[in-house]
């Protein structure tokens, strides 16, 4: 997601009146201008830096869910709806079939070594944002034995 869209996105949100949402996406926008001020882009804010602070939020929603008392639906409520506009906004991951398919693809002559290990270090570099880390990790798991 570009930078500029979650801004438009937020504006969108006020105009409408929408508090929670107008919440929830700016929380994303100051989030990933924090990352880009500590990565020294302040100006420059890339896809990568905002699709990688929304994946981060929702990790952090979704533990918030987990987490909460029952007693307190008040909470769970409003975590459960800032973890819906996060997720309209987060890059579509892979799926288990399809990082199979990139990992034979690019990385045949690594996966013949069936050196875990060595394995995950050349993919995570390629995939990183693109699929969850549990899927890559169960995937390679499946090649190598």
């Amino acid at each position: 997601m570009q930078f500029e869209d979650l801004r438009k996105e937020m504006i969108a949100a006020m105009k409408a009146r929408d508090k929670q949402r107008k919440n929830a996406i700016s929380s994303l926008v100051s989030a990933a201008k924090k990352v880009a001020i500590d990565e020294g882009h302040r100006d420059d804010i890339s896809e990568e830096i905002v699709n990688r602070v929304i994946m981060k939020e929702m990790k952090t929603v979704e533990e918030q869910v987990a987490e909460c008392p029952a007693d307190r639906s008040d909470l769970l409520e409003e975590y459960k709806a800032r973890l819906e506009v996060y997720k309209e906004f987060a890059p579509k991951m892979l799926s288990a079939e399809e990082v199979e398919a990139v990992i034979k693809e690019k990385f045949a002559d690594v996966l013949a070594t069936k050196n875990k290990g060595q394995i995950m270090k050349n993919i995570m570099p390629e995939l990183k944002g693109k699929a969850d880390g549990k899927v890559i990790n169960q995937v390679v798991t499946g090649l190598c034995s």
